[in-house]
């Protein structure tokens, strides 16, 4: 018997460290996990041990006869992946942290309440000469775990359990509801911290430069998501969801993660912790058709196969899958092949399934449209009234060119799904082309290619880009933490000239609400048993001011 890894894997990579005999790829060491869907048990290798299932943050592994018959398909996407990785079992080698001064004490600050900057503080709280500060705009912490990830992946968050721990660390305190550049800045806190780690993620949408595209009904997937998530700053924000067809750009887990919140049964997102605002709105909503619009192939789907394989877990929705699609789709495969990974085949495989599958009479339903470029929105000022494209074609079976086939559809609503963007941060050098903090090793450089500023680090999407998920930005914050503990030990860290202790009334006196664990875990408190009294996961609070007295009062 072997265990298998199943969709809510979040990459976060906790099994890898504890499996005796290193049949779980790809590991943090491997190139290949900075861009991983998800993570993968060798059956030839694996050992039956089961520590891996005791330490997943999320319920992903399963022992291989324990599988229930929709994650039947795990076993082979996770065989799959050994046919083109050649890999070889033995013991983990990790290398030596370094010495830290027994004679000193590090205050180390943490911009944002993010994954990134959870596992950096797990790295670093580790340490009894270290304390992590960490501070968040928002009264809540978690980040996108919170705010990004769909209502109806509630095992994903099971990750908040790994938080929690850290945040009950002695040496961990929160100054939630603390905006950094309005209560206090970043040359504030380098006065106050010897280390001072940006983790504010890149929470902007991307533009699609076409025609159109500011027309009302042209809604950022951020916003939208922000939205049906709760985040206090689209509490106020609405949707016209009024008309039958949604068209979806882009085709990554975001995209789908929109397009089955707009079909699944309200009563089935109401046993979730969705924003009841949205819920009602969805309830009330005449959407019945989701075309998801991909530029390129099947096989460079953004998505990850887990992601496309829950879409068959969908009652009452059917899954458009055009055969020409998938044809085209299959004929490039086999003339690429070299250039086809297990991956990208798998996806193939899992469409050809889809198109396969005869459509039916439901209600509802999602199209995917690959190969379709979007050239312009039309409408007016009263919305969005259709969306006009292009086809593209397959070039020697990898990329892909315009042809001169075009053609438009109507829809109410077009959801931009084309990725994040970071911004610039008051007192940190950007680098305004590639939109991130600039960096080496974590360590923050004063511009691209420059000098690196002692005492300044950064993680997450706003070091590196938005690319990766959960597990890869635990990856991000771990390294950040190291290159911290580094500088630390090697005491290149710039001493702290002003003392810490003044910060609660520097941020007093700038009008900050501030949070501490003691407001949060109220706040947690109050949405736990308002859930529990209707079957829920939790209900969430959603204005500043429902928040702030919720935590004032925990208080």
């Amino acid at each position: 018997m072997a265990h298998i890894i199943t969709r809510p894997c979040c990459n976060d990579a906790s099994c890898v460290a504890v499996c005796p005999v290193n049949c779980i790829h790809p590991t943090p060491d491997e190139p290949e996990f900075l861009t991983a869907e998800m993570l993968y048990i060798d059956p030839e290798t694996c050992i039956d041990c089961g520590a891996c299932i005791d330490e997943c943050p999320v319920d992903a592994i399963v022992p291989d006869d324990q599988l229930e018959e929709f994650d039947e398909p795990y076993l082979q996407i996770n065989a799959d992946y050994y046919k083109d990785h050649d890999v070889d079992g033995g013991l983990v080698k990790h290398p030596k942290a370094p010495k830290l001064p027994d004679d000193e004490e590090l205050d180390v600050a943490i911009v944002g309440a993010g994954p990134a900057a959870f596992y950096a503080a797990e790295e670093l709280v580790k340490k009894r000469q270290v304390k992590v500060h960490m501070f968040d705009r928002l009264p809540t912490p978690y980040g996108l775990v919170r705010a990004g990830v769909a209502p109806d992946h509630a095992k994903t968050k099971g990750v908040e359990s790994t938080f929690a721990a850290v945040e009950k660390k002695a040496n961990f305190t929160y100054h939630l509801n603390v905006e950094v550049g309005v209560h206090i800045t970043v040359d504030e806190l380098r006065e106050r911290f010897g280390a001072v780690l940006y983790a504010g993620g890149a929470a902007h949408d991307r533009r699609l430069g076409i025609d159109g595209e500011d027309l009302p009904g042209s809604i950022a997937a951020t916003d939208f998501v922000a939205w049906y998530n709760g985040h206090p700053d689209h509490a106020d924000r609405t949707f016209d969801l009024s008309s039958e067809r949604v068209v979806i750009i882009g085709n990554g887990n975001v995209a789908l993660d929109v397009a089955r919140i707009l079909v699944t049964d309200p009563d089935v997102l109401a046993r979730t912790d969705i924003a009841d605002h949205a819920l009602d709105a969805l309830r009330q909503s005449a959407v019945r058709e989701v075309v998801v619009m991909a530029r390129r192939g099947i096989e460079h789907g953004a998505f990850t196969n887990s992601e496309f394989l829950s879409l068959t877990e969908l009652d009452g929705v059917d899954v458009v899958m055009p055969d020409e699609l998938v044809l085209s789709a299959e004929a490039a495969a086999a003339e690429a092949d070299d250039s086809i990974d297990s991956v990208m085949g798998t996806k193939i495989r899992l469409a050809r399934e889809f198109a396969d599958k005869p459509v039916g009479d439901a209600e509802r339903r999602i199209v995917f449209e690959f190969l379709t470029s979007p050239t312009a929105i039309v409408g007016d000022n009263d919305g969005v009234a259709k969306i006009q494209y292009v086809r593209n074609r397959y070039v020697d079976g990898s990329s892909i060119e315009p042809t001169d086939e075009t053609g438009e559809l109507d829809a109410g609503a077009v959801v931009r799904s084309v990725g994040y963007r970071g911004q610039a941060v008051d007192g940190l050098p950007f680098d305004d082309q590639r939109a991130v903090v600039p960096s080496d090793d974590a360590r923050v450089l004063d511009r691209p290619d420059g000098e690196r500023i002692p005492g300044l680090f950064v993680a997450g999407w706003i070091r590196r880009g938005p690319t990766g998920g959960i597990g890869r930005n635990r990856y991000c914050g771990e390294e950040a933490a190291k290159a911290v503990l580094a500088d630390f030990a090697n005491r290149e860290l710039p001493s702290p000239t002003v003392s810490a202790d003044s910060l609660e009334e520097l941020l007093a006196s700038r009008g900050a609400n501030r949070v501490d664990r003691a407001g949060w875990k109220a706040i947690d408190a109050v949405e736990k048993a308002a859930g529990k009294a209707v079957g829920r996961r939790r209900i969430k609070l959603v204005s500043l001011a429902e928040l702030e007295r919720a935590a004032g009062e925990g208080a």
